[in-house]
């Protein structure tokens, strides 16, 4: 499990096709605290290490997750957004995030309001019905709050700091974005289908 509070930004240093994608991701982590087997979020995607340098980590990436990611379209030299597993007795700052993307979003249009920037995405169709104002979603491992929603638009505000300790700083309208609904949201929907 992890929160949405991204605490490095990596940076894509190779990719490997061999079966699997295999990539090797630099941090500014103490990687001599991983272990081999551990989860880290990376653009919001829980991947298993599986292998460890000084200041890298390898994760080996299935066809199933590239599918229904934006892991595909990663490239070498690439900034993504990590966050180590919760820990019990961690801070949650965010929300409750599982690292397992029900879909890709699309960023379609960026306005700057004071410093902070507001954000509206597209969501698939099928995953809209989840999404609620002053609700929380996980966009590329970020807990944010979503402002207003639109059929399958929704809208959300970045701040400075965020900007400044995310990748949401160089974000471009189209970018396909990896995209968690709340998993309170998922249950309290299921119930009322049920009632």
């Amino acid at each position: 499990m992890f929160t949405g509070i991204v605490t490095d930004m990596g940076e894509i240093r190779t990719l490997r096709q061999a079966g699997d994608l295999t990539a090797r991701i630099g941090t500014a982590y103490d990687t001599s605290g991983i272990d081999i087997g551990a989860s880290i979020a990376c653009d919001g995607v829980c991947l298993t290490v599986v292998d460890l340098g000084p200041d890298w980590f390898d994760v080996q990436i299935s066809a199933e997750t590239v599918s229904k990611t934006n892991l595909g379209g990663w490239s070498e030299g690439r900034r993504i957004n990590l966050e180590r597993a919760l820990r019990v007795g961690d801070e949650l700052g965010g929300h409750i995030v599982s690292g397992h993307v029900d879909g890709v979003a699309e960023l379609v249009a960026m306005v700057d309001e004071g410093d902070s920037t507001r954000l509206t995405f597209r969501a698939p169709r099928p995953l809209a019905r989840f999404i609620a104002p002053k609700g929380s979603v996980t966009l590329n491992g970020t807990s944010l709050t979503v402002n207003e929603v639109a059929d399958c638009d929704f809208g959300i505000n970045v701040i400075p700091h965020t900007k400044e300790v995310t990748t949401w700083g160089a974000a471009r309208v189209g970018d396909a974005v990896n995209l968690e609904i709340d998993t309170l949201a998922r249950y309290v929907a299921r119930l009322a289908e049920m009632s």
